[in-house]
C-alpha cells in the first residue's frame, strides 16, 4: 500500500510540476500557432516546400531548416507537426520536422558543449539532422499509399480556399515571436528590469507547504511546485472551463464566454512570465524581459483579433485551436502522470552496471532511459551529466541525448492520434534504431576508433538502408500502378 501511494504521489506530483512550469509559456502559445497554421495558411503555401510531391531536396532540408530554427521541447513541437500535417505536409518531410526540432535544440546544443564537451555537441547536431531526414525519407517511403490518400483528402479539406492574407501573416509571426520570447532563455529575457513587493503575507509558508505536499529532488532533474505554479494550475482549469463553455459551439455564434476564455489566456500568460519570489513580509514580483516581450505580443495579438482578421478567420483560428487542445492535452497529462510513476521505480544507479561500455545493450538502455526519463528541454544536459558521473560510457549517452527528446511517453501517445497507431510505432522503432546506431557509432570513436572506420561503418549502414528501401520503393511503385 505504501508502495503505491508512493507512487501515486510520484505521478501527480510530476504531473502538476509540468502542468506549473512548461504547458503555458510553451504549450499555449504552439496550440495557437497550431491553430492559426490550419485556419490561416492556405494549403498550397505548406505543400510548396514541404509537400509529398515537392522535390525532396528542397522539402526535406526546408522541414529540417524549420525544426531548427524553431527549436522547441518534444511536447511543444506535437501541435506543430499536426498543424503542417493536417495543412498537407508530405509524412516524410513533417516527421523530419517531428525529430529534428526537438533534439536540435539550438540552447541545448550550446549547453551540452559547455556541459559536456563540443565533440559530443557536435555528434548530437550531425547525427540527429542527419538521422532526422533519413526517418522522414523512411516512412515516406514505408507509407506511399497512406500519403496519398492523406494529401487527397488534405486536397478536398481545403478546396478553393484562397490566398493567405497580410494580416494572417503577421498574426502568425506575432504568435512565433509570443513563443520565443515566452521560452528563449537569452539574458535579455530573463533579466529582471524592476521589481515591486506586495504586501501580501503567508505565500511563502505556503509555497512551503507546498514543496512538502510534493517533494521532489532537483539533483534528478525534478521540480517542485511554487505559489506560482499553484496559482497557474487554477488559471488554467479556468480558461479550460471558459474555452468549453465559449469555443465548442463557436460556430453558433460567438458568446460572452468566447472573449473571457481569450482574454483569460493572455493574463495567465502574462503572470507566468512574472518573477514571483515570496518573502516573510511579501511577495516580491520581477518585471523580466520576458514579461515585456509577452505583453507586447498579446497587446499586438488582441489589437489584430480585433481589427484585422475577418469574423470567419478568427472563428476558424480559436476552433483549430481549442481542437488541439482537445486532441492533445489528455494524452499529454495522461503521459506526463505515467512518466512520474515509471521514473519513481528506475534508479540511475542500475546505469553504471548497464550502459558503462559501449554496448547494444548498453545503448538501448540509454535510450530506453530517454523514453522513461523525459526531462524538459535542457534539463536532459545536467541530467546526462549525472548519468556520465554515475558511469554511463558517452555512447550511449548520446543515445540517451538524442531518444530523450523524441521518444517521452505522452510524445509517443499524442503522436499515435495525429498519424495512425501503426504508423507511429514505427516511427518509434526507426528513432529508437537510428538513437542506438549513434551511440555506438559515437562510442565507437571515443573508445578509439579512426574517423575513417566509423565513417566507413555509418556509409555502410546508409548504403544498406538506401538499397532495402530502393526495392520497397520500387515494389511499392509497382503496386500503385497496379491499381
Amino acid at each position: 500500500m505504501n508502495l503505491l501511494l508512493d507512487l501515486l504521489s510520484s505521478g501527480l506530483g510530476n504531473l502538476a510540476s509540468y502542468l506549473a512550469a512548461h504547458v503555458l509559456l510553451c504549450l499555449l502559445p504552439a496550440f495557437y500557432i497550431a491553430g492559426a497554421m490550419t485556419a490561416l495558411i492556405p494549403k498550397e503555401t505548406v505543400t510548396r516546400y514541404l509537400g509529398r510531391s515537392t522535390p525532396k531536396y528542397i522539402s526535406y532540408p526546408a522541414s529540417a531548416m524549420a525544426g531548427f530554427l524553431l527549436a522547441v521541447c518534444s511536447c511543444t513541437v506535437i501541435p506543430l507537426f499536426a498543424g503542417i500535417y493536417k495543412k498537407g505536409a508530405g509524412l516524410g518531410p513533417a516527421i523530419t520536422f517531428l525529430f529534428v526540432a526537438p533534439a536540435v535544440n539550438v540552447l541545448a546544443l550550446v549547453y551540452t558543449g559547455g556541459i559536456l564537451g563540443m565533440d559530443l555537441a557536435i555528434a548530437r547536431l550531425i547525427l540527429s539532422l542527419g538521422f532526422g531526414i533519413g526517418i522522414g525519407i523512411i516512412m515516406a517511403i514505408l507509407f506511399q499509399r497512406e500519403d496519398a490518400e492523406h494529401d487527397a483528402a488534405t486536397d478536398a479539406m481545403f478546396a478553393g480556399q484562397a490566398a493567405m492574407r497580410r494580416a494572417g501573416v503577421i498574426f502568425l509571426l506575432v504568435l512565433v515571436f509570443l513563443l520565443v520570447a515566452g521560452t528563449f532563455q537569452f539574458g535579455f529575457l530573463t533579466q529582471t528590469y524592476a521589481e515591486v513587493t506586495l504586501p501580501i503575507r503567508g505565500v511563502d509558508a505556503f509555497q512551503n507547504y507546498l514543496f512538502r505536499l510534493i517533494p521532489f529532488d532537483a539533483s534528478r532533474g525534478e521540480e517542485g511546485v511554487t505559489a506560482q505554479g499553484a496559482m497557474l494550475i487554477g488559471m488554467l482549469v479556468l480558461i479550460g472551463l471558459a474555452s468549453w463553455k465559449g469555443i465548442e459551439n463557436i460556430f453558433d455564434g460567438f458568446n460572452m464566454w468566447t472573449w473571457i476564455s481569450t482574454a483569460l489566456v493572455g493574463l495567465t500568460l502574462l503572470v507566468a512570465a512574472l518573477r514571483m519570489t515570496p518573502q516573510v513580509d511579501g511577495l516580491t514580483i520581477g518585471f523580466t524581459g520576458k514579461f515585456v516581450g509577452v505583453l507586447l505580443s498579446t497587446l499586438v495579438l488582441g489589437w489584430l483579433l480585433k481589427n484585422r482578421l475577418t469574423e470567419d478567420e478568427t472563428r476558424e483560428f480559436l476552433w483549430e485551436s481549442w481542437k488541439f487542445v482537445k486532441q492533445i492535452f489528455p494524452l499529454l497529462v495522461v503521459g506526463v502522470f505515467a512518466v512520474g510513476i515509471i521514473r519513481e521505480l528506475i534508479r540511475p544507479e542500475w546505469i553504471q552496471s548497464l550502459a558503462g561500455q559501449n554496448t547494444l545493450l548498453g545503448n538501448l538502455v540509454g535510450v530506453v532511459f530517454g523514453v522513461f526519463m523525459y526531462f524538459p528541454t535542457l534539463v536532459e544536459v545536467p541530467i546526462a551529466q549525472m548519468f556520465l558521473s554515475l558511469g554511463m560510457h558517452r555512447g550511449p549517452l548520446l543515445a540517451y541525448l538524442i531518444s530523450d527528446p523524441e521518444l517521452s511517453l505522452q510524445s509517443i501517445l499524442i503522436t499515435a492520434t495525429i498519424i495512425g497507431r501503426f504508423r507511429a510505432w514505427v516511427y518509434v522503432g526507426w528513432v529508437a534504431l537510428f538513437s542506438t546506431l549513434a551511440g555506438l557509432i559515437y562510442g565507437a570513436w571515443v573508445d578509439g576508433a579512426s574517423i575513417a572506420l566509423v565513417s566507413s561503418y555509418l556509409l555502410s549502414l546508409l548504403a544498406l538502408l538506401s538499397g532495402a528501401f530502393w526495392l520497397v520503393n520500387r515494389r511499392n511503385i509497382h503496386n500503385l500502378a497496379a491499381h
